[in-house]
């Protein structure tokens, strides 16, 4: 007998009001699109951005993100929907793919990018850090659907299932790989933060991307391998294995070329100069840019 595990979350519902139903996967979601829009807001004033410009391209890549990952959701599990077309919009089900979000939210990030006029992987660079901390809070949305769990596991962080899938049995415990997932996110995101502030004026455009692409498939080899929900096999492995160790070497390539290109920041030498040998107190340089954009900001809310 397991005595420590995770409970079963009973009910995917938050509130149920008449036939008002609201599901904890969906305000998982809506949270996730706000922190991530909170987050790519101070990346564009970091880059002397105007910070509002986020919201106008968020228009175009969270819709295309929703579309995209239900898309490749049903591309790739069509054989429960083949039968029960219907079923391909009830999102609120749970059902997204993560591959096809970014996919398809990149190119509505092009598309506002091009109608904002800002260099689409610099906007690139600002979005990695927030999506993946929204990808940490979304995949607890798995875990109140009951869904995507791993191998049965009596480790005391396992999760109860009220009703798996045969042949496992009512109240058996399994991997919860959303959590794995979740704290893996969380960590990626401290990496993109201190690689972002460490680095964002040395290194060309995309590296940050780059990177959050190389650290989040490679975490998501690992997590697929204990899932036991349906999927399409090839040559003996899940579909999203091979997906996330193609998107892991080639964008660990190109982080690798980009990184190798960076320059020094032109800040440190004439910072070095202006200050006298054995000086107490070594003065910042004035964020400029950044400045500029909040300026910018205070101005159009004024009007």
């Amino acid at each position: 007998m397991t005595v420590l595990s995770i409970p079963s979350p009973g009910d995917p519902f938050l509130f149920k009001a008449g036939g008002l139903q609201v599901r904890w996967y969906g305000i998982l979601l809506a949270a996730g699109v706000l922190i991530a829009g909170w987050i790519a807001r101070r990346e564009f004033r970091r880059r002397g951005f105007d910070p509002e410009l986020a919201y106008s391209i968020a228009i175009w890549t969270v819709p295309f993100g929703l579309v995209g990952a239900r898309l490749y959701h049903v591309v790739t599990d069509w054989g429960a929907f083949q039968h029960h077309l219907i079923d391909m919009f009830k999102i609120w089900k749970g059902g997204l793919g993560i591959y096809g979000a970014v996919g398809a939210g990149m190119l509505g990030t092009w598309i506002g990018c091009r109608r904002v006029k800002l260099a689409f992987w610099s906007v690139a660079d600002c979005i990695a850090p927030g999506l993946i901390l929204a990808q940490a809070l979304g995949r607890w949305g798995n875990y109140f659907n009951q869904e995507l769990y791993g191998r049965p596991s009596d480790l005391p962080w396992a999760v109860k299932i009220d009703h798996p899938q045969l042949p496992y049995h009512q109240g058996q415990t399994f991997h919860p790989t959303f959590l794995y997932e979740s704290v893996g996110s969380v960590i990626i995101f401290g990496i993109l933060m201190w690689f972002t502030r460490r680095y964002w004026r040395d290194v060309p455009r995309g590296t940050v991307f780059a990177l959050y692409a190389t650290l989040y498939s490679f975490e998501r080899i690992w997590v697929e391998t204990l899932r036991i929900d349906p999927a399409h096999h090839y040559f003996g492995q899940r579909l999203n294995v091979w997906v996330a160790s193609g998107v892991t070497i080639v964008a660990g390539i190109i982080f690798v070329l980009l990184f190798r290109r960076r320059r020094p920041s032109a800040a440190a030498p004439a910072m070095a100069a202006a200050v006298p040998a054995g000086a107490a107190h070594t003065p910042t340089t004035r964020p400029e840019a950044a400045i500029a954009a909040r300026l910018r900001t205070k101005r159009r809310r004024r009007r």
